[in-house]
């Protein structure tokens, strides 16, 4: 058992129910038993006492994407400390501002572990760091403490485990296939430690490796991020996904006909979810929901269980059904604050009194609550008054045959104070065939006002498009003349 009082998450591998001889972790081409990982972990707890690690301090980990990267993740939680992911791929400059922001007392990277200088202490119960999306600003460090990241993972679970299970069936392996430096890879490692399953670290996505991987562990169910969902269309080298049935879409907005590709072309149901890095996973689909309400493809699915969800207007009140506002949540549970120099201010003027968080994302309930993700308060285009929003421009635009990705923004003018401009990737149209599909489809003022042809979107680590450098190419672009 984990020392600390109160939950602590090291005690999903410790207590995990497979035996010590037992394989629970599985890369490409490695295992590791269940005993194994346990003795990793309680080395890599023993070597961060040694180097003088309190409890409450922190400890940043640069490792590569595999089982050690897990086991040590696991050591830092059994001596008590505070688990800070860096990105192996993190350039020098990224890793220094984390390492300033959080002051952790060591960095363990592929050549041991690094002591550090005036290290910080956080509060009770915080169990690890991770980081806000950036898309719009520099990433905040957000808080979780393991009482809150237990909430979250059983809040999931819940709906699953009241479903019979055959006791002689062992569970599926859970498959991992982002970096576990993300949200997404820490909550689905941690999912499959909750459901007493066996966990594969994919390591880098490769369509062919993921392909392998579901054959070889019989997956049935996985996560992916619309990149990757992208990709598998993308490649005629693959042409089937069997036994794969369910992909839930993770990190980032899945379009309504990216979804719809993915399951003509493979038989794989796709099921949207949301959730923030503050609150986790709050809304999703089932799989009944699959059966039930196969008109809601492109909604992002209902409340979990302990949720509250509402809609406020422009106007500070409660929105009707269908009508836009921004979402506001209150989960069971949440982060519980941002680390500024190691100290937690909470989540500020993002709760309202009642306790709901502004998630900064409009949205709808349509009278079978289902909720419908309309976009961002911010990436909204204020054109002359009329409000644009990006993602219904994009969808248009996938229509065209050739787009395989598409991103509008909002970039000033000096008459409408702002216009949509297209960032198109693929065998695109020329500027005439694609500004008739959007006078077919959209109202005058939502048609662009430019395309632009480029070899790819910048996206960060989760897959979110970074709308800001578009903004600033179409500037430097129309300087350019």
């Amino acid at each position: 058992m984990a020392t600390q009082l109160g939950p602590n998450l090291a005690d999903l591998l410790l207590e995990h129910p497979f035996g010590d001889d037992a394989a629970l972790l599985y890369t490409v081409d490695r295992s590791l038993s269940a005993g194994a990982a346990r003795r990793a972990a309680r080395t890599a707890a023993e070597a961060l006492r040694a180097a003088g690690v309190q409890p409450g301090q922190a400890v940043a980990v640069q490792l590569p994407n595999g089982l050690e990267a897990v086991t040590t993740m696991f050591g830092v939680w059994m001596a008590d400390a505070v688990f800070v992911p860096v990105n192996d791929r993190a350039p020098t400059e990224e890793r220094n501002r984390i390492l300033e922001t959080i002051r952790p007392a060591a960095l363990v990277t592929a050549a041991g572990v690094e002591p550090l200088a005036e290290p910080a202490s956080f509060g009770d119960g915080v169990a690890f760091v991770l980081w806000t999306s950036g898309t719009t600003g520099v990433p905040k460090a957000i808080l979780h403490t393991h009482e809150a990241y237990y909430e979250l993972l059983d809040r999931v679970l819940g709906p699953l485990r009241a479903k019979p299970r055959d006791p002689a069936r062992p569970p599926m392996a859970n498959l991992v296939p982002v970096a576990l430096a993300l949200n997404a890879g820490i909550y689905n490692l941690l999912f499959g430690l909750r459901a007493g399953a066996p966990v594969v670290i994919m390591g880098r996505f490769e369509t062919q490796r993921f392909a392998d991987l579901v054959r070889r562990f019989n997956i049935t169910s996985t996560v992916l991020p619309p990149a990757a969902i992208s990709m598998l269309c993308d490649d005629p080298a693959i042409t089937e996904l069997s036994p794969l049935k369910y992909v839930r879409s993770i990190t980032a907005p899945l379009s309504p006909i990216q979804a719809r590709r993915f399951t003509d072309q493979f038989g794989v149901a796709v099921l949207n979810g949301y959730g923030q890095a503050e609150i986790g996973e709050v809304i999703g689909w089932t799989a009944a929901d699959t059966t039930t309400h196969p008109d809601k493809v492109g909604a992002v699915g209902r409340p979990h269980p302990g949720v509250e969800i509402r809609i406020v207007g422009d106007d500070g009140q409660l929105a009707t059904s269908n009508e836009v506002g921004e979402l506001c949540v209150r989960p069971p549970r949440m982060a519980v604050g941002y680390a500024a120099k190691a100290s937690s201010a909470g989540l500020g003027e993002r709760v309202d009194p009642d306790g709901f968080v502004r998630t900064g994302d409009l949205a709808r309930v349509d009278d079978d609550g289902f909720v419908w993700i309309e976009g961002r308060i911010g990436d909204v285009i204020n054109r002359g008054g009329n409000k644009v929003f990006p993602e219904h421009v994009e969808e248009v635009l996938r229509l065209s045959p050739g787009v395989r990705d598409v991103a509008v923004v909002g970039v000033p003018d000096d008459r409408l104070g702002e216009v949509p401009v297209a960032f198109l990737v693929g065998d695109v149209a020329d500027d005439e065939a694609l500004d008739r599909l959007c006078r077919e489809h959209l109202v005058p003022y939502k048609v662009p006002s430019a395309y632009h042809r480029v070899e790819a979107l910048p996206r960060n680590d989760a897959g979110k498009i970074l709308r800001p450098a578009l903004v600033r190419r179409h500037q430097a672009q129309a300087q350019a003349g």
